[in-house]
């Protein structure tokens, strides 16, 4: 891969062991003032981050295959984002879009517009997490359609809202003792290659048959779904399975909406990871990547489907803040000078050349997913927990997810120098082979 300009040293560096004391002494103050539920994974506390790196309170330096959950894909500090912000901050930091309009909300939109999937009239409003675009993208498709019912999938993940927790599946740690949900949410079998055997078609059949039986097409608004899923696993359906569900909605007035959050914007090798079998949503939600660390979300969709509701039904008082749309803006720019969906596929190789021989070892069941967000499923969770444990000790922040906890995800920054990101595989790889084997 062509390196990129950096300002921080692209080097991993592991001076403390375990959390080091300026860390520790912001650790104490965490657990005194923050709710416990937050628990951060990286023993230190953050100072800066630029391309593939964490610089921790005691100098440490983290390789990160993390990206602040897919949302630095264009680097933590990137240069031009952090201008845009600067130059937007210095003329106003907000006035409510409902309020006051400004040009780089119109401006957003438009790129979101001509971004995503379709060739006909596309519209499309912001928000400013995940979970909001997810809810706002059922309010339309319901007040479109007129019918009340939302389909999701078996591992999915949409959010930690009321409505897009009914959504979720994983219970622990996302649903526990937060109910009771939002109602008319029916959850039915995706498409799991690995653990179902089943071709697209059978998998889109079993589930198109669960829609009919339990839930009818003519009580349902929409089917969400990840086309790659997240939390859920990094899960790709096999082949044919979303074109098919896709074509079932449209033959029967049923909003299909992506949930690309995760996935979208260059993380997979296309700018959307529907790219990859053609496949063109009815609404695409939107966030994460999209600003470059910035809180920003987008729902985008048919003209005549988000121009549904009524004036003033949609917006927030943040909603596309005027500074996150600078830095959406330059995000993009920056995503289209890199060529980062192409960056991505690079990554995509990389990671396959050092991570596929691990599938010889027993306790390995599969590597799978697609450019920059790629998934190692092992057998058994507590090994998982220990690999993720032990990374870390040495210096790289990797995550885990999966409904067994059994999963470990990779999701660095698309722009992460090819030095740092094989360095980080040859540990990840080691820490597995002495855990796993």
């Amino acid at each position: 891969m062509q390196d990129l300009k950096y300002h921080l040293p692209q080097e991993r560096r592991v001076s403390t062991d375990g959390m080091g004391p300026k860390s520790k002494d912001l650790d104490a103050r965490r657990q005194s003032a923050v709710a416990r539920a937050l628990s951060p994974g990286l023993p230190g506390y953050v100072v800066e981050g630029d391309g593939g790196v964490l610089v921790d309170a005691d100098g440490n330096a983290f390789i990160d295959f993390a990206s602040g959950i897919a949302v630095t894909s264009v680097g933590a500090s990137n240069e031009k984002v952090a201008a845009a912000v600067a130059d937007a901050a210095g003329k106003f930091t907000h006035t409510s879009f409902m309020v006051s309009p400004y040009e780089s909300y119109v401006a957003v939109c438009e790129k979101l517009n001509e971004l995503t999937p379709g060739d006909f009239a596309k519209k499309s409003f912001l928000l400013n997490s995940g979970a909001e675009a997810v809810e706002n993208a059922v309010k339309v498709a319901r007040s479109y359609t007129g019918k009340p019912a939302v389909v999701v999938f078996d591992r999915g993940y949409h959010g930690r809202t009321n409505l897009t927790m009914a959504m979720t599946a994983k219970n622990k740690p996302y649903k526990t003792k937060f109910g009771p949900f939002a109602s008319d949410v029916h959850r039915v079998p995706g498409s799991y290659p690995l653990r179902d055997g089943l071709t697209g078609q059978e998998a889109a059949d079993r589930a198109i048959k669960t829609i009919e039986q339990e839930v009818g097409a003519e009580n349902l608004a929409c089917v969400v779904i990840e086309p790659i899923q997240g939390e859920g696993g990094f899960i790709v359906p096999a082949e044919g399975f979303l074109p098919a569900i896709a074509q079932w909605c449209r033959d029967n007035d049923v909003v299909f909406v992506a949930d690309e959050i995760q996935a979208g914007f260059a993380r997979t090798g296309e700018w959307f990871s529907v790219n990859h079998e053609g496949v063109v949503p009815d609404v695409i939600t939107t966030a994460k990547g999209i600003a470059g660390g910035l809180p920003l979300s987008g729902v985008t969709g048919r003209a005549e489907i988000i121009d549904a509701p009524i004036p003033g039904a949609l917006g927030g008082t943040y909603g596309g803040n005027p500074v996150a749309c600078a830095a959406a803006l330059a995000a993009i720019e920056e995503m289209e000078t890199h060529d980062l969906p192409g960056r991505a596929r690079e990554i995509e190789k990389i990671v396959r050349t050092h991570l596929e021989p691990l599938a010889e070892l027993d306790g390995v069941r599969e590597l799978r997913g697609r450019g920059a967000m790629i998934a190692l499923e092992l057998e058994d969770g507590a090994a998982t927990a220990d690999v993720a444990s032990a990374c870390k000790e040495q210096g790289v922040l990797i995550l885990t997810c999966g409904m067994d906890g059994n999963v470990i995800r990779l999701l660095p920054s698309l722009v992460i120098p090819e030095n740092l990101l094989v360095e980080g595989l040859e540990i990840l790889a080691g820490a597995i082979k002495e855990r796993v084997a």
